[in-house]
């Protein structure tokens, strides 16, 4: 009797084959964006020019998005919104994720994952997703399956986390947030030399707890360096997007990126350096009753810090001299919309920037980030980042954007059904190194 040898297939067919599924996902990908298509706004696509492009060997097209939450919305908060239930929205970040059709999704607030993964697998994604504890939403990273396969995984809960400084290590938290930061390492399925190491995040979002933010900023930078050290990736280049909730004039994005504190972020700084219920629980017993407001908003728990005490030594904050020590030993991320917006400027001065609407001190970054990333009824400002870190050997260039909507579009207030699902846009960012 015949014996049959196991039919195996050369290298040309291999190659066949795998051209066909690409295809087959992309033609899958235009299907679905086709599917939910509605009338959103076009969002033109702005090429930059690149140095040296001939010895530039990767590209990766990123893409951040705070989603908004269904379990987080209350027609309260957005008074002028056309799209406020999960049905009418979906259909719309549906779509706008596949329009883009990016390489690297780094998603925030994500919830509903039974009507979001499936579109992504759809889509060529590869989905990974990780909360807060008891959090009802979190943050999400895909990639193309085609492009990448994932190595590693982190999740870095901020409240867990000490501040290590010269001679002391110590939590130095003000507040119990359940904030994360989720990093990934990917490598190239082109070339397996090649990949990047991608973290997203969603800061604390109270508006006066500046000192919080600036701690969770720090260790996320500081997490995602070790990250890609233990890996021993260092030629891979990182890139940080979420949702910061912190504005180009706040210490924060200062710090980041490098920038000395000016004597009014300082001040900011100051009065949120507390220690609230959430870490005390005895600051609730000596509470004071708060006298009656002259303004409503002095007495708005959103804008005013409440059920807090003012910060002892003994509860180990930082300092403002030790946060600019600590930084100044910490990598500085460059923003990708800073860097080609103001590239894109010097051919197009008519482009809005945050810079062209807050009078920024000349010199200092972040004026052209872009004019809003988020605009609701009640609240508009810039919220949203790509960072990047360049690897130890090759530097990144941002070769194109996509164009930020300009405050007429976004008014009256997102989400609108022409314009956003979310009361956030998405930015997207071609990065090449």
């Amino acid at each position: 009797m015949e014996s049959h040898k196991k039919y195996e297939l050369t290298p040309a067919q291999l190659a066949l084959a795998k051209s066909r599924k690409e295809k087959k996902e992309r033609l899958a990908a235009e299907a679905l964006a086709k599917l939910h298509s509605t009338e959103l706004l076009s969002r033109p696509w702005l090429g930059l020019p690149v140095e040296n492009p001939k010895i530039r060997n990767h590209r990766a097209k990123v893409f951040t998005w705070n989603l908004l939450a269904q379990c987080l919305i209350r027609r309260e908060l957005f008074p002028t919104s056309d799209c406020l239930k999960a049905g009418q929205r979906e259909s719309l970040i549906h779509e706008e994720i596949c329009r883009q059709n990016a390489d690297i999704l780094c998603l925030q607030e994500v919830d509903r994952l039974e009507k979001l993964l499936p579109m992504l697998e759809k889509a060529g994604y590869s989905p990974h997703y990780a909360s807060g504890r008891g959090k009802l939403h979190g943050c999400l990273i895909a990639f193309k399956n085609d492009l990448y396969s994932m190595i590693a995984e982190k999740v870095i809960f901020y409240d867990d986390l000490s501040v290590d400084i010269p001679k002391s290590t110590r939590f130095a938290s003000s507040f119990k947030t359940r904030n994360i930061g989720y990093m990934i390492a990917l490598r190239s399925k082109v070339d397996e030399t090649e990949g990047a190491v991608v973290a997203t995040t969603h800061l604390f979002w109270h508006p006066r707890y500046t000192y919080e933010r600036i701690r969770q900023a720090g260790m996320l930078l500081r997490e995602v360096t070790a990250f890609r050290r233990d890996l021993s990736v260092d030629r891979w280049p990182c890139i940080i997007a979420g949702d910061f909730n912190f504005s180009p004039i706040d210490p924060a994005y200062s710090l980041i990126t490098g920038d000395s504190l000016l004597p009014s972020q300082e001040d900011t700084i100051s009065p949120s350096l507390v220690v609230h219920a959430s870490l005390d629980p005895t600051v609730m017993e000596n509470a004071p009753t708060p006298p009656a407001a002259e303004d409503e908003s002095e007495d708005d728990p959103d804008r005013v810090i409440t059920n807090a005490r003012p910060a002892t030594i003994d509860d180990g904050l930082l300092t403002i001299p030790e946060l600019v020590d600590w930084f100044s030993k910490l990598p500085t991320p460059r923003s990708a919309y800073n860097d080609g917006l103001h590239e894109a400027r010097k051919h197009d001065n008519n482009l809005p920037t945050y810079g062209t609407r807050v009078a920024l001190t000349p010199g200092r970054r972040g004026s052209d980030e872009p004019e809003y990333t988020s605009y609701t009824h009640f609240w508009q400002s810039v919220l949203d980042y790509i960072f990047f870190l360049d690897s130890a050997e090759r530097p990144i260039s941002v070769v194109g954007l996509l164009t930020p909507l300009k405050s007429p579009d976004l008014a009256p207030g997102l989400p609108q059904k022409r314009v956003s699902g979310s009361d956030h846009t998405c930015l997207v960012a071609e990065l090449t190194w």
